[in-house]
């Protein structure tokens, strides 16, 4: 699945070597690589330019080719803002992850999920938002296969290995194959399946772990995510669909389910999938849909490891979800 990232490499050195011969480059928005200093994208409807195919880039702001490169750099930034350390205490750590840019679906449940844990959850909450979104390319890193390696490897310098755990919340489309999408089109993302993405973590010291994984099929990542220390939520069972993404949703229903609806009532993971599941049943009833069954597996340790950090949660007021407007093109599309 990594295949790409070679021909990527292999084609940014011929346009160098190119460069060098002829004195020229190719037409940047502005003189660096990095995104930090070019034009920030508007919301006028010529600021995001639609193919054939669905897919979008912003017209104004970096190319696909600087934020490639300012990604780094981006990742070192988002970690920076990381709130301290509460010292003495098993302290959260999560890093949501939306790997389809052509759906907002997933961008909105990614950021919510970060306000959520952040201001519900209080100073032993942290929140890193990876995603890939038309409209948020200088405003946070990709969802990439790079970057969530990148971005645990810098956590793991910052966690208690003994005490802290790392929430991964994924969400995307899923396949039968179980392999999640991650597309920010035309850049070359690598694919991430469920043996991938355990492999990612087995290579990182995290001794707790809540892996949220919120994608069609995803019951097949339990396999070769389960083991001590680790509770693992999937939104469907291995050979099921979940629903509620596509152009037309705010939020999935496992994440409405979950994340909205459930973590605002309490915070107890466990306690917060059932009662997901049971309203995923009713809403899949109503919609006579072929019921999606959400999976878990609870590792050994890890319900008293999170109830130790629940000692020190007085959870605040509920959250209320509320998705970023959308852009002025996309508005008009829908008028029209």
């Amino acid at each position: 699945m990594r295949t790409t990232l070679t021909v990527l490499l292999s084609f940014a050195a011929g346009v160098l070597l190119m460069l060098l011969i002829t004195g020229h480059r190719p037409p940047h928005n502005d003189e660096t690589s990095s995104t930090a200093n070019a034009p920030a994208p508007s919301s006028t409807s010529s600021d995001v330019e639609d193919n054939e195919t669905g897919d979008t880039w912003p017209s104004q702001g970096p190319s696909p080719e600087q934020v490639i490169y300012a990604q780094p750099a981006m990742v070192r930034k988002a970690l920076a803002k990381l709130s301290p350390r509460v010292a003495d205490k098993p302290n959260l750590y999560l890093v949501a992850f939306a790997g389809d840019g052509g759906e907002d679906v997933f961008r909105n449940e990614a950021e919510y999920a970060a306000q959520l844990f952040t201001q519900r959850y209080g100073p032993t909450a942290h929140a890193l938002v990876l995603e890939n979104n038309p409209t948020s390319l200088q405003a946070h890193p990709l969802a990439s296969w790079s970057n969530l390696e990148d971005s645990l490897d810098q956590l793991a310098s910052v966690m208690n290995p003994e005490q802290d755990i790392l929430v991964l919340y994924m969400t995307s489309h899923g396949d039968e194959d179980h392999n999640l999408l991650v597309d920010m089109d035309p850049l070359p993302l690598d694919q991430i399946g469920a043996p991938d993405l355990a492999g990612i973590l087995k290579k990182r010291p995290f001794k707790w772990k809540v892996v949220v994984v919120n994608a069609c099929y995803s019951g097949g990542f339990v396999p070769d995510l389960r083991g001590p220390g680790t509770l693992v939520l999937t939104a469907a069972r291995t050979d099921r669909s979940s629903f509620g993404c596509g152009s037309d949703s705010d939020i999935t229903y496992f994440g409405k389910a979950w994340l909205v609806d459930a973590l605002n009532k309490t915070d107890n993971f466990v306690d917060a999938f059932q009662l997901a599941k049971s309203d995923i049943a009713t809403w899949e009833q109503q919609d006579k849909l072929t019921p999606s069954e959400p999976q878990i597996d609870i590792g050994t340790g890890i319900a008293q490891q999170l109830a130790q950090w629940r000692k020190d949660v007085t959870p605040g007021p509920a959250v209320p979800f509320v998705p970023p407007p959308a852009p002025a093109s996309s508005a008009s599309a829908a008028a029209q």
